[in-house]
């Protein structure tokens, strides 16, 4: 996820897997046969398996994908069908073909409302070997089932620079705030966030709401307009730390993405709100002349980053049962084999969801989430459940008032996105 356009990918949450030429339309998703071990567990040749295709919409991966098919039928004699990227026309076609009866044995959703809209389709995964190693609270469910497996994790929270910060100083709001007026003191910003609506808004409120006790039931209950934010004490709090930020550090809507991660670089600012893919950026200034971290915003004592996946794959339970069993042959060969793990990690450049996958020579802030997934010391993206389209259309015009209104208080920043949120939640 690299600037703007990659930040739609990851929140859009584009897809990786398959779609089969020729898929059966059995209906009873509980004849599924069990799958065969992955290659390399055992000395017994490989079980043939029934031809799969894949179908994805994730175009930097396409020709790894591929080649990685190649792999599967060098070391398994299986046959693996890939078809071409979909891009942003991915759900259509899938829903089309899926109607049809000529899904995908495999194929991806994106976590949140594409996710429920297929589920419908998903053949039950928890019995699978590599089901025990999807990091904790990253695999997609549906009614305590393991139904999709994550392709890869990322994760944001406060991008700082160690010369200028220590984690053991930004604990809570006031150490927060503190923190702020003595780096603006000394001639540099403390914190900058950047005028792209994820930038701004999307991922910094991401944290009030995963902190509460059911972050879903939370949103749907906010949708229909049961609870507010200004009456709920983490968004309280929330709009304190906004208040802060407006009132020592640039404003964001002067601020662009290449600017905001510019300064960080050269270093003019201390801290930014940003994610692990903002390191490909980093890297194009070379020698940064400091270390870089990541770590949670405080708020409310939160010392967590959020950490999440964007896109799951999944097996579609009306394929026949020798297609379904195929299906979940190749995917633990692809997490459980040496070379599946090799592509999931070195081709497709993804951070592991899985605990059996290690992952060598990540940069600093990947190497963070990375640690934090497999030990569990994450937030989730509740924003993945947020209605769609609002945090563009609705949230970021009302924070863009926030910023640009010096009067505007937090009280009253939040009372207007309480009415975005009815508005853009219609």
């Amino acid at each position: 996820m690299k600037k703007v356009k990659k930040v739609s990918i990851l929140l859009t949450a584009t897809a990786m897997v398959g779609l089969l030429a020729a898929c059966g339309s059995s209906t009873d998703g509980n004849k599924e046969s069990g799958s065969p071990a992955a290659s390399g567990t055992s000395s017994a040749a490989p079980e043939k398996l029934k031809k799969i295709s894949l179908f994805q919409s994730k175009v930097e991966i396409a020709e790894s994908l591929e080649a990685l098919a190649k792999t599967y039928k060098k070391e398994t004699g299986n046959d693996v069908e890939v078809w071409g990227s979909a891009g942003d026309a991915y759900a259509t076609q899938l829903q089309a073909k899926l109607a049809a009866g000529e899904g995908p044995t495999i194929f991806s959703v994106a976590t949140g409302a594409e996710a429920d809209k297929f589920k419908s389709y998903y053949a039950d995964l928890s019995g699978e070997p590599f089901a025990k190693d999807i990091a904790k609270d990253m695999a997609l469910t549906d009614g305590g089932k393991v139904v999709g497996v994550p392709y890869g994790v990322e994760g944001f929270g406060l991008v700082y620079n160690k010369s200028l910060v220590d984690p053991k100083d930004v604990t809570d709001l006031a150490s927060f705030t503190k923190t702020l007026e003595k780096v603006k003191a000394d001639g540099k910003n403390g914190f900058s966030l950047s005028q792209e609506a994820y930038f701004l808004i999307g991922h910094i409120i991401n944290t009030p709401f995963a902190l509460q006790a059911d972050p879903q039931d939370f949103i749907a209950k906010l949708n229909k307009g049961e609870v507010k934010m200004a009456d709920t004490k983490e968004f309280q709090e929330f709009a304190k730390f906004m208040e802060a930020i407006k009132a020592n550090s640039p404003n964001p809507m002067e601020v662009k993405y290449d600017t905001q991660m510019g300064d960080f670089a050269t270093g003019k600012t201390a801290m930014v709100h940003q994610g692990n893919w903002s390191y490909g950026m980093l890297k194009d200034y070379g020698d940064l002349g400091f270390d870089v971290g990541m770590m949670g915003l405080p708020l409310a004592g939160n010392d967590k980053i959020a950490v999440g996946v964007a896109s799951n794959w999944v097996v579609n339970g009306k394929a026949d049962a020798d297609q379904i069993k195929a299906a979940k042959g190749f995917l633990n060969w692809m997490l459980t084999s040496d070379s599946g793990k090799n592509a999931i990690v070195n081709e497709f450049k993804f951070i592991p969801a899985m605990t059996n996958i290690e992952a060598a020579n990540l940069d600093p802030l990947s190497q963070t989430v990375y640690e934090a997934t497999k030990n569990g010391q994450t937030i989730p993206w509740a924003l993945n459940y947020f209605p769609q389209g609002i945090i563009v259309n609705d949230l970021a015009p009302a924070t863009q008032a926030f910023f640009l209104d010096k009067k505007m208080t937090g009280e009253q920043f939040l009372k207007n996105l309480d009415a975005a949120w009815a508005k853009g939640a219609k």
